[in-house]
């Protein structure tokens, strides 16, 4: 190995985790990037320290009772956030594994889950019922919900905490206004449903993933031009299985990455829509790409049962 440039912390370039029994479907650094979150369909959550020669699988977390569809950590990361087929939003302590909370007020498949990006213990999730509800870890209900007409597959939050982004079956994002509880703008561009949702570091732009093969860059600051699609990137894939493929904004806001059921690892240049990687390994659909938080490594959770954590060139700062 002597002359490679090694860019991270890991114990080698690319490691491989195994411990998922069915596919892995979401996957997350926690915020100070030392532990990898993983679920799917085996309705376990897993933790993983991503330095360390086996990135050890420290403890496994149980409790849903259907596969779990997307996670996420709270900026404090004390807690973790679960979406679930089997209708429940639930919540955990990361340090002990213990269920927090469980909230079922949704009828049916919850897709996705989102913290709020600052502030206590607030989330969203959004479920093929067609509703966005809004939560407080400290609330036994929910404290909005926000009726849509189609399931919705994908949310996520605003920088500032005043609206919630939601995307779906019927291919528009919507951006809902708390206050009113009610959709201020839908933006339409989207052929095919949206699988995922990602803010930009500096909450100015939200990034989607579809079915239409297409990832596009949306402009959400309150005065933008009607278009507010302002860039469309393509080169990965959906199939017929159509699996809910998440996408990622990198901390530095250069870069952006996907799923793809094509197996490979997709990152792009957002600024020159260039393709900077196309990192195969993956026997399976790529449903998720998680970037660190403070180092250049991308983890990717895949069909095949299996995680990679690999590390990438640091990106570029801005002039």
């Amino acid at each position: 190995m002597q002359g490679v440039r090694r860019t991270s912390g890991l114990f080698a370039p690319i490691m491989q985790l195994h411990g998922h029994q069915g596919e892995v479907y979401a996957l997350q650094f926690s915020p100070e990037g030392d532990v990898v979150a993983s679920a799917g369909f085996d309705k376990t959550i897993l933790l993983w320290r991503t330095y360390g020669e086996e990135c050890e699988n420290y403890m496994l977390i149980r409790g849903h009772k259907n596969a779990i569809l997307q996670l996420a950590w709270f900026p404090s990361g004390e807690h973790i956030v679960t979406a679930s087929a089997d209708k429940s939003v639930r919540c955990w302590d990361a340090d002990t594994g213990m269920q927090v909370k469980r909230q079922s007020e949704h009828t049916a498949v919850v897709n996705s889950v989102c913290p709020m990006h600052r502030g206590p213990g607030l989330f969203v999730s959004g479920s093929d019922d067609g509703s966005v509800k809004l939560w407080d870890v400290r609330s036994k209900r929910s404290s909005h919900t926000f009726a849509g007409k189609f399931p919705v597959t994908s949310v996520a939050w605003s920088e500032a905490g005043d609206q919630v982004y939601s995307g779906g079956i019927d291919n528009q994002v919507h951006i809902w206004e708390l206050r009113k509880g009610v959709v201020s703008t839908s933006m339409a561009g989207h052929t095919d449903t949206i699988t995922g949702m990602s803010l930009s570091p500096d909450g100015n732009f939200l990034l989607s993933n579809a079915m239409d093969n297409t990832l596009r860059v949306w402009d959400v600051r309150p005065y933008a031009p009607a278009d507010r699609c302002v860039k469309v990137l393509t080169g990965h894939q959906h199939t017929f299985e159509r699996l809910l493929l998440r996408c990622a904004w990198s901390p530095g806001g250069k870069r952006v990455a996907a799923g793809s059921a094509d197996r490979i690892v997709y990152v792009w240049d957002v600024d020159t829509l260039r393709l900077e990687y196309a990192l195969p390994g993956h026997k399976g659909s790529v449903n998720e790409v998680a970037f660190h938080p403070k180092e250049p490594i991308v983890g990717s959770a895949s069909s095949d049962r299996t995680i990679y954590l690999g590390e990438i060139a640091p990106e570029a700062t801005a002039d």
